[in-house]
């Protein structure tokens, strides 16, 4: 197929490209190059794609520009563009938020219109469920977000829904949970960890580290994308993570296994829309996409360990298994 990837510059983004590539897709990787971290780390993530033949890259504002030279021949669309980021949404950066996750996502499924694509899939997030449940869920359980940034993935969830029922578009939403692996934003917290176990510096966490979440490795979570492109299941909604949560707590400890290096633990307030439990119940991704992530933490923060070592990005997409 040809495929635009919208986002396709950001971790999970890039690791998808290269996915397809590797099976052989042609590809139209579209990115505004948001400021919201580095470009230079964005430019590395792409350094595979731009090389291939088969890949384009476009440079477009989805939420201003004229997306009609992005859609050309193209037969599906991820939409993984977005500005990511709980703690920032607050404040006046939310009119950014509108802008790259809301319109940037109304538009993309209203230049699908009355085009015959296999499929539209909307890169969710665990953030639409908010802050109220403790223990796993699954896709029926109350949505209430705990911050702008989920409101904005739940409102893109929504017009995915709206324009295939309404305008046949085959789109159907992914929720994540807590993706890491190499070339994650370095704003995130595992990233910040072995960085800091590399360098010696201190790290700050937010509350007493009894917060627990759905750690899923981000090649786990591209062999689930890749399956919602193949399998297109039109008008669902589907949880994608591990299956299994872990503390924290027991997450910096696994840094300290893996790295062999203690890290010099502070403390701090927990930030607004911080969430205590993120979990998630996977029996409709099984079910629906035979999604079955293999990556145990440990294995995933090892590669995680060797990508910072390295300084460089990753030659491959990891392996889900």
């Amino acid at each position: 197929m040809h495929i635009l990837v919208a986002g396709g510059a950001g971790f999970i983004g890039s690791h998808l490209c290269d996915r397809l590539l590797l099976d052989g897709h042609r590809l139209t990787v579209v990115d505004n190059f948001d400021p919201y971290y580095a470009r230079a780390l964005k430019e590395q993530n792409l350094s595979h794609v731009r090389a291939h033949e088969q890949a384009r890259v476009l440079e477009l504002d989805l939420a201003r520009d004229d997306l009609g030279p992005a859609f050309e021949g193209v037969e599906a669309v991820v939409q993984l563009a977005a500005r990511a980021g709980v703690r920032e949404s607050w404040g006046t950066s939310f009119a950014g938020y509108l802008d790259n996750n809301v319109l940037s996502t109304q538009r993309l499924l209203e230049a699908s219109r009355g085009r015959k694509l296999h499929a539209f899939v909307y890169a969710s997030s665990a953030s639409v469920y908010g802050d109220e449940h403790v223990e796993p869920v699954d896709e029926s359980a109350a949505t209430r977000p705990f911050s702008p940034y989920g409101i904005t993935k739940l409102a893109g969830e929504h017009l995915a829904l709206l324009y295939q029922r309404l305008h046949g578009v085959p789109a159907c939403s992914l929720r994540y949970f807590s993706v890491y692996g190499p070339r994650e934003r370095p704003d995130k917290g595992l990233q910040i960890f072995l960085t800091a176990a590399r360098d010696g510096r201190p790290i700050t966490v937010f509350g007493d580290g009894s917060q627990r979440r759905d750690f899923t490795y981000v090649g786990d979570i591209v062999e689930g994308t890749v399956a919602a492109l193949q399998r297109s299941p039109a008008g669902e909604i589907m949880n994608l993570g591990r299956g299994k949560i872990e503390t924290l707590n027991h997450l910096i400890k696994t840094v300290e296994r893996v790295t062999g290096r203690r890290l010099d633990v502070k403390h701090a307030p927990l930030q607004d829309g911080d969430v205590r439990v993120t979990a998630a119940i996977i029996d409709k991704a099984r079910r629906l996409l035979d999604y079955n992530p293999q990556v145990d933490l440990e294995t995933g923060i090892r590669r995680q360990w060797q990508h910072v070592l390295s300084g460089s990005p990753s030659p491959r997409p990891p392996a889900p298994r």
